[in-house]
């Protein structure tokens, strides 16, 4: 019974601190999603008060503000089928991202080609870039616009994933590899094919791929890579009134003159799923599962740990897949948090569980490749993470220590000398609790409820007893036979 309140006592104060460092996790990404939310709000709100409330003609506003991942790409195909219910005369997709995963990259392009209306990709605000996978989507839309001060390019393909190989470099002596070439050779391919598509400077497109150029708002207008050059959106949409376009191989005029811009703002959907999707909140659900999972088995019937744990557990390992893995540092996390679960049951006192938090952090380290723009792993969050884990190895290390110096129940050596305290009145005989056991006691002295008093010998299940005080304390009676 000891035993399992000393447990519990340090699983609750474990979770508290794993709450803790959860919430300190995840305040910073929650306040960045709610920054992102808040700002397309106030791009709207600058350009509808010019509009009249009694116009026909709507714009959808699409803002991307972040690395392309599939909760982008699926709020843009959303986006993009809502728009067209509603009849939209246009989509703008606002954009500043560093790049993103090719997967996802290619799902936007697939409903930017296959939408029924014409798409406005915008580089906005001023500061804002179109990095990477951005340059494709740029390429991609009908009409390609870029606010002042803002930059786009550096398109060449980067391998990511385990084993994969390194990036080509400028200046490297070293031919690059068939897997290299290919890779770069399938996105020349791809970025010209949308330039050809789109009419724009498919030679520079090329360039930006193969040499890794960038290229400023305006050099981007002078050589032929996108149409406009607006100070926001309500610019963009004076430009870009009366441009033919082609539209499922139609040409579509844009009416969008005095047209009311309509903020479609990522929904609570998309802004968890790129919450979760952020690599450190994922490693921290992954951490807060194993725990959660750890303390129930340690405390079983407490249920909130299990609850948690499993939650977070599960909601860590859908986060994970839609990252760019690397499964060599995945499985280093998963067999170093094994380690750590198998300390609190394993006689190391430390040994496996500070082993495990060395797999933890090298795996934390290698698991986000950090060549995919955008989906790194922050240095100092893994140390933290790592210094948390070690102090909870180092505390089930010390509650194991003092579980190994407590005498064992039942045995003779261990007993002698114990300080018990009485469960009643005994005159010849009573019950004591001697180290939270409870025993059948003898005695030679009257005995009072809730007295203290030293066992001095033992007869098969019963104690021998006898008052505990100052002029006993420093030499215990001689034991004797009952």
């Amino acid at each position: 019974m000891a035993g399992r309140a000393v447990r519990r006592k340090t699983a609750s104060s474990f979770l508290r601190l794993l709450c803790l460092v959860c919430l300190l996790a995840l305040a910073p990404a929650c306040a960045q999603a709610q920054s992102r939310q808040s700002a397309p709000a106030s791009v709207a709100s600058s350009v509808t008060p010019s509009v009249g409330a009694s116009t026909a003609v709507s714009v959808s506003l699409l803002t991307i503000d972040g690395p392309i991942g599939p909760a982008y790409a699926d709020y843009v195909e959303r986006g993009i089928a809502r728009a067209a219910r509603q009849r939209r005369s246009l989509v703008v997709l606002q954009l500043d991202t560093p790049g993103g995963l090719d997967t996802a990259m290619r799902s936007t392009i697939r409903a930017i080609l296959a939408a029924p209306l014409p798409v406005a990709c915008f580089v906005a605000p001023s500061g804002a870039r179109a990095a990477s996978a951005g340059t494709y989507i740029l390429y991609a839309c009908h009409i390609a616009a870029m606010a002042p001060g803002t930059n786009l390019g550096a398109a060449t393909p980067v391998q990511v994933g385990p084993g994969g190989p390194d990036p080509p470099a400028a200046g490297k002596d070293k031919a690059p590899s068939a897997m290299e070439a290919k890779a770069v050779n399938d996105a020349a391919a791809y970025i010209r094919g949308l330039a050809q598509l789109r009419g724009r400077n498919a030679d520079w497109a090329e360039k930006s791929v193969r040499q890794s150029l960038s290229l400023s708002a305006g050099d981007a207008l002078a050589a032929g890579v996108i149409d406009l050059v607006a100070r926001d959106v309500a610019q963009l949409l004076a430009l870009a009134d009366g441009r033919v376009v082609r539209v499922r191989n139609a040409d579509w005029t844009v009416q969008v003159a005095g047209a009311g811009v309509l903020d479609a703002a990522p929904d609570w959907r998309t802004r968890f799923l790129a919450v979760i999707a952020n690599p450190s909140v994922a490693l921290i659900l992954l951490t807060v599962g194993m725990y959660g999972l750890l303390f129930e088995f340690m405390s079983p019937g407490a249920v909130l740990p299990g609850v948690v744990g499993a939650i977070c557990l599960l909601l860590g390992l859908y986060g994970m897949q839609l990252l760019p893995i690397n499964y060599s540092g995945l499985a280093l996390i998963l067999f170093g948090l094994a380690c750590m679960v198998a300390e609190a049951f394993l006689p190391s006192f430390g040994v496996i569980g500070l082993g495990g938090v060395l797999a933890f952090v090298i795996g934390a380290l290698l698991l986000m490749d950090s060549d995919a723009p955008g989906f790194g792993m922050p240095l100092g969050f893994v140390a933290s993470v790592g210094i948390t884990a070690a102090l909870l190895v180092g505390a089930t290390a010390q509650v194991a220590l003092r579980t190994r110096r407590r005498p064992a129940p039942g045995v003779t050596a261990g007993l002698e000398g114990e300080i018990a305290e009485m469960l009643g009145d005994a005159v010849r005989e009573g019950w004591a609790n001697v180290g939270g056991e409870t025993w059948r006691v003898v005695t030679d002295t009257p005995l009072h409820e809730r007295q203290r008093v030293r066992v001095v010998g033992r007869s098969g299940r019963v104690l021998r007893v006898v008052p505990f005080d100052a002029s006993n304390s420093a030499r215990a009676p001689p034991a004797g036979n009952m």
